[in-house]
């Protein structure tokens, strides 16, 4: 017997040199095709899993397929679990006499449950942008963490 990776080739005594010859060319093509089956489970594992982008700022906006926008710290995007946390939205009021239009920025968890993290179907995320850190969106939220 012949030991071969995890495979064990047998060798009769009674073979002659050609007849050896094919089953250890069978035995190595074997590993070999186990190894590309293992690399290839592996890749896709991988690719499967996903791997979390990492931004450069500390807040992202979340346009969602509704058209829901949600401003906060995205963590996990890239992966089936994202998670936004400090969460904010915008909330726009329209003065009936003047017809002027006031947006205000609203931090999440005030409602009646007080929801401290959004988790987040990544089918559902059209697109996500940093906050730059000098923005207008970026300064309301300073000025709220404040209060």
């Amino acid at each position: 017997m012949l030991l071969v990776g995890p495979l064990i080739v047998g060798v009769n005594k009674n073979m002659k040199n050609g007849e050896r010859g094919v089953g250890l060319t069978a035995g190595i093509w074997i590993l070999v095709g186990l190894l590309v089956l293992t690399a290839l489970g592996i890749h896709v594992y991988w690719a499967i899993r996903g791997t979390a982008t990492q931004f450069s700022t500390p807040y992202q906006a979340v346009l969602l397929t509704n058209g829901s926008v949600y401003f906060g710290h995205l963590q996990h995007y890239g992966t089936s679990h994202p998670v936004l946390t400090d969460v904010y939205y915008v909330v726009s009021q329209t003065n009936p006499e003047t017809k002027q239009t006031t947006n205000s920025l609203i931090k999440r968890g005030k409602e009646l449950h007080e929801p401290d993290r959004m988790y987040l179907n990544p089918s559902q995320i059209l697109f996500v942008e940093s906050v730059g850190t000098n923005s207008k969106v970026a300064q309301l939220i300073a000025e709220q963490k404040k209060q």
